[in-house]
């Protein structure tokens, strides 16, 4: 059954009630592991976007990329062998940078160098995927100080 073009990102009753969101962009290739990151996020009370989830057939994929983009309050990219050089990633990750100053990007790394990263990303700290623990933890945080 196909989704209406209405569908809001995945979440949990209690991420409905936080309104933090945060934007997964990775290459169809790594699907497995976005999935597996989205439900790491999900369990810190964030709600999550994730393209080939949420994204229903017939919408307008640009439009629905950069609508959640500005819904979302953070970003994080997924930078794999398969990812790091894929048209989809880097427009999502450019429309994230040039939407808003403060936007918050992390480039979680998977199996590249930091001499991967893209250069809009260069000035970010990336994450190593052995420390996405660390992610979840600040990322915790930050839903707590909007939500106190």
């Amino acid at each position: 059954m196909a989704r209406s073009r209405k569908t809001p990102a995945r979440s949990s009753p209690k991420t409905k009630r936080t309104a933090y969101q945060v934007f997964l962009s990775h290459a169809t290739a790594d699907k497995w592991l976005a999935k597996t990151l989205c439900e790491k996020i999900e369990q810190t009370g964030a709600a999550t976007f994730r393209d080939d989830r949420d994204i229903g057939g017939g919408d307008d994929i640009p439009d629905a990329i950069r609508r959640e983009i500005i819904r979302s309050k953070e970003m994080a990219v997924l930078l794999t062998p398969e990812s790091v050089n894929r048209p989809w990633v880097l427009f999502e990750t450019g429309a994230a940078w040039g939407r808003r100053r403060r936007f918050r990007i992390v480039a979680v790394l998977c199996h590249v160098g930091v001499d991967t990263i893209p250069d809009m990303l260069m000035s970010k700290k990336a994450v190593p995927l052995n420390e996405f623990d660390d992610y979840l933890r600040d990322l915790r945080r930050r839903i707590e100080r909007q939500n106190p």
